[in-house]
């Protein structure tokens, strides 16, 4: 037996208020949000705020001393993109139930992103991928100077 119209409209209302309530807390939440990423090389730590803007660069150790202008821009580089990455991911994770169709309202399907389009294709790539240092990983540095680590 179908649930009258009046019972139906009631608990959409009420599922839309708790999203509305919802969107409210994950906003507020990710404009707090930051990220710090250690580069490779362990020489630079760059931060990115809520909206994968740069924050920061810390240089580690007095490392940059002994590097070359190349060698630490892409320590740089390597930090901040990492930084963005997790920061992307963050943002995905806590959109997520947003995007998902309602259990209570099947009226209601949750909305389509394209998170390729949004952030790049690196975004959608196993986070383990990212992190997982099993094998000792080729600094930035050498790829951006045309090195492959061989003595």
């Amino acid at each position: 037996m179908t649930e009258p119209l009046e019972k139906r409209l009631e608990k959409a209302m009420a599922e839309l208020h708790a999203a509305q309530e919802a969107v409210a807390r994950t906003e507020r939440e990710l404009r707090q949000a930051s990220f710090a990423v250690l580069s490779s090389d362990r020489a630079v730590r760059a931060t990115v705020g809520p909206q994968g803007e740069l924050s920061g660069i810390e240089f580690l150790e007095n490392k940059y001393r002994d590097m070359s202008p190349q060698e630490l821009a892409a320590s740089v580089l390597e930090a901040a993109n990492a930084a963005r990455l997790k920061m992307n991911r963050h943002v995905m994770k806590a959109m997520a139930p947003f995007t998902e169709p309602s259990s209570n309202v099947p009226e209601l399907k949750g909305f389509e992103l394209d998170w390729e389009r949004i952030f790049g294709p690196e975004v959608l790539r196993d986070d383990e991928e990212d992190t997982a240092r099993d094998a000792p990983a080729t600094p930035a540095w050498r790829d951006a100077l045309g090195e492959d680590g061989e003595d």
